[in-house]
């Protein structure tokens, strides 16, 4: 049996008493035997209702829904035995958070009365928030991490299975986002991802999450997203978001972003596999052409585009001498003769063979190898040059690709001098290709660099012309003296007038600059009659030869007239 509640000494005044508890806590309340308010402190007031009283109002209603029925149950409670409660109490601004002590007494007439007495805790709440959200939530970006993604991919999956509805999650890579990292440095670099997760975020749904997984990489859970048309069009949205530049500190800065897509149940059940079969298909795109998107399909699980062992393969092969230089002819579009030729780099392994370059060179981007092997290329190609047009007994030109870090190297200009110095080529006869991403990285940094390399008289060609970012300005801005047309455009012609157009286009726009045009991938007649009869002065694809070893472009260059006098098994190629 409980004890009766203890009673107020006999002959204390009310209005001492109320005094008394303006101090017992930061909010104090008195109240009836049902639970309504007979006094509330004035800090209780000033925070609640400042403008009117609480006198004859439940002590309930100053909670949320929420917290109705705890408030209820405590008030009983503590008619037993003193209770606690944690609740937040509405002000006019705001929910605040409190700690509850609710004693129940007698008073003088002997009728049961309710002492409560609050402590502040919103201080300790909002901490504990804080933590919570840097437990789950990536700090540069404020996205959810990994974490919370996690559970937020088991929910739509709960979800999916009773609906019965499948749902997409797409990784999001920037694409050759270290670039801006190591040449603008990291500051630079959050900047643009703090800019690109705000975009992504603005194109997706509430309903959708987006989460920060990695460096560049993000992910995309799209509930009820599970068609062809509905992935296409919203990861079509999510490429547009991040093609546009960015403007950080005085800096054009192009990323642009490849993007891979699983599918629920289809490819996976759980979040783990999802996610994986997304970065896979996303690895693919990296590794095939970037800035598209990819969804997953089963045909994608094969080795890795970084392979540790093949890295370390790449040094020992450096050191043994096993690169060598190929090169493609290119040829004059009416006559067929050769005008010069492009060095492709080669990897001979003694047991793995031939390596694909779409395989080393991205490796070779990331270790730094890059730097080592495109300066012996520069230096090998210029030299091979002399050798060609001694055989030849006529000018020709010697094409050599720059990778994105050579051309962020401090050391390239001189690496540059060293090469013609060494070869004795003048600079007029070599022709340096550089893709469009490269230049539009950073503008100011490639106007200045192209420049200086123009005062070499080396010419300047941009690579897979109207795959990047084709941005018309900077044909007007950067010395350029040759455009060439990438094989996507060339491919399907002279049956697709959409690439007719677009070649058309390209040819006409030259045309008027005073520009060189070289057509890359023909590998038909029709296509070579197709670039010819619009004035296209160059081609070069398999039709004309495949990439070959040096002393076979020796050979073909012993003839004045390439393709039509050459033996078949040098036209192709073969060794």
């Amino acid at each position: 049996m409980h004890s009766s509640p203890p009673s107020i000494a006999d002959g204390a005044p009310r209005d001492e008493l109320d005094t008394l508890m303006e101090e017992a806590g930061d909010v104090v309340f008195r109240l009836d035997g049902e639970g309504r308010i007979l006094f509330a402190s004035k800090r209780a007031l000033a925070l609640i209702a400042p403008a009117a009283g609480l006198r004859g109002l439940p002590f309930a209603g100053l909670t949320g829904p929420d917290f109705q029925q705890p408030v209820s149950a405590a008030l009983q409670a503590a008619g037993q035995a003193p209770a606690r409660l944690e609740l937040r109490l509405k002000t006019p601004e705001r929910e605040v958070w409190f700690a509850l002590r609710l004693a129940t007494y007698r008073n003088q007439s002997g009728q049961p009365e309710m002492l409560v007495v609050g402590s502040d805790t919103s201080a300790q709440h909002a901490t504990q928030e804080r933590l919570r959200h840097m437990a789950t939530h990536d700090a540069l970006t404020e996205l959810p991490n990994r974490l919370l993604l996690s559970d937020r991919i088991r929910m739509v999956i709960a979800q999916a299975s009773r609906s019965g509805q499948g749902f997409a999650v797409a990784t999001v890579g920037l694409d050759d986002f270290k670039k801006v990292n190591d040449g603008l440095g990291h500051p630079i670099g959050d900047a643009v991802l703090r800019m690109a997760a705000a975009r992504l975020r603005k194109t997706l749904r509430d309903s959708d999450t987006l989460a920060r997984v990695g460096g560049d990489e993000f992910v995309a859970v799209l509930p009820g997203t599970a068609s062809e048309a509905q992935i296409k069009l919203v990861t079509g949205r999510l490429l547009a978001a991040l093609q546009l530049p960015f403007e950080v500190e005085g800096h054009t800065i192009h990323v642009g972003a490849s993007v891979g897509v699983s599918i629920y149940p289809q490819h996976a059940e759980d979040e783990i596999g999802l996610v994986a079969l997304a970065d896979a298909a996303m690895s693919r795109v990296k590794e095939t052409g970037k800035a598209r998107c990819l969804v997953y399909s089963p045909r994608m699980a094969g080795p890795p585009e970084h392979d540790i062992s093949l890295e370390a393969a790449m040094f020992q092969s450096v050191r043994d001498g096993e690169f060598l230089l190929y090169y493609q002819p290119i040829v004059d579009a009416r006559t067929r003769q050769i005008q010069g030729f492009e060095a492709l780099m080669r990897w001979k392994h003694p047991t793995l063979g031939m390596v694909p370059p779409t395989r080393f060179i991205p490796i070779a981007e990331t270790n730094g190898l890059i730097n080592l092997l495109g300066s012996w290329a520069l230096k090998a190609a210029c030299v091979q040059l002399k050798h060609f047009e001694g055989v030849a007994r006529r000018p020709l030109y010697i094409s050599v690709n720059i990778s994105p870090r050579q051309f962020r190297n401090d050391q390239f200009l001189a690496i540059l001098d060293e090469a013609l110095a060494f070869s004795g080529l003048p600079g007029e006869r070599l022709v340096l290709e550089i893709t469009e991403g490269t230049l539009m990285l950073d503008p100011a940094h490639a106007e200045t660099i192209l420049t200086r390399m123009a005062e070499r008289k080396a010419r300047i060609a941009i690579d897979d012309f109207g795959t990047g970012y084709s941005s018309l300005a900077y044909l007007k801005r950067f010395p350029i003296s040759v455009l060439k047309i990438d094989r996507a455009f060339v491919k399907d012609l002279p049956e697709s007038q959409k690439d007719g157009a677009i070649c058309n286009a390209v040819l006409d726009l030259a045309k008027h600059l005073d520009l060189s045009v070289v057509a890359e991938g023909v590998e038909t007649e029709a296509q070579m009659r197709f670039l010819a009869s619009r004035g296209c002065q160059y081609i070069q694809g398999y039709l004309t030869g495949k990439p070959m070893p040096a002393h076979v472009a020796l050979a073909a260059l012993k003839e004045s007239t390439h393709a039509a006098v050459l033996p078949d098994e040098l036209r192709l190629g073969a060794q």
